[in-house]
């Protein structure tokens, strides 16, 4: 850990459970963001242990394991927050649980107020075909930020290299709409750096990855990717949606 991003954690340091004002929150991005950008992906994964404790949790898509497996490196037993939205393929699900099985992690499975048939019964049958950002706003966005309130700060998998949206994405940032510190290890890889951290590592993926499904969403607004196209096409493939909206 850099001497800089350790003092700043130091100079906020209070017990895992005392959340800290929106100020020393983003006085703390301003501090580590600079001194962690070039860092591997353990070292940011360990100032955020170290700065916020239990008050930091990672969220996984489960497309694979690799975020998973390094914090669990650094912090066994770390929350993994994963979004059961109800429309999962069951391959997503199995990853989930294996997971939960095999890696010294707490899988926290999160689920939306409604129910598939209880949504279809308040706005009508299929809504991601009709209104795919009002279906993800109940199912994914409104619950993921229910399910941060007792954090400071959240680890996504979001990489430069899958999105031109995501190409700024800072290695520690301030997410506004949550209010909260959101921290992107892996930010600076690469679709090859990831292959080769699974490959040394043994890491479980979705063996949807390899039937088709580069980017793997809720079945009803995932397609298959044909070879030479954008791995992410095939999510909400035919419309001009590019993000479920927790990124955004």
């Amino acid at each position: 850990m850099t001497t800089a991003a350790t003092e700043a954690a130091r100079a906020f340091k209070g017990t895992s459970t005392e959340g800290r004002s929106e100020a020393e929150l983003k006085q703390l991005v301003r501090h580590a963001g600079a001194e962690l950008e070039l860092a591997p992906a353990e070292v940011i994964i360990e100032w955020a242990v170290a700065t916020f404790g239990e008050r930091f949790a990672l969220t996984s898509s489960m497309a694979d394991s690799v975020l998973a497996h390094v914090a669990s490196t650094v912090a066994p037993g770390i929350d993994v927050v994963f979004l059961d939205t109800g429309y999962h393929f069951a391959e997503t699900v199995g990853t989930r649980d294996a997971v939960a099985a095999t890696l010294p992690v707490t899988v926290v499975n999160v689920t939306p107020k409604q129910t598939v048939a209880e949504q279809d019964a308040t706005y009508g049958k299929d809504l991601f075909a009709r209104d795919p950002d009002l279906c993800c706003a109940l199912r994914k966005v409104k619950p993921l930020e229910e399910a941060l309130a007792g954090y400071d700060a959240w680890a996504t998998g979001l990489r430069r290299d899958e999105t031109h949206n995501r190409v700024i994405a800072p290695v520690i940032g301030w997410d506004e709409k949550k209010r909260k510190v959101k921290v992107s290890p892996l930010a600076r890889w690469t679709g090859e750096d990831v292959e080769r951290y699974i490959a040394e590592n043994g890491i479980l993926v979705n063996p949807l990855q390899y039937d088709g499904y580069p980017s793997i969403g809720c079945w009803p607004c995932t397609r298959r990717v044909a070879p030479g196209e954008d791995a992410r096409s095939g999510r909400w493939a035919g419309s001009a949606k590019t993000e479920c909206g927790i990124h955004v």
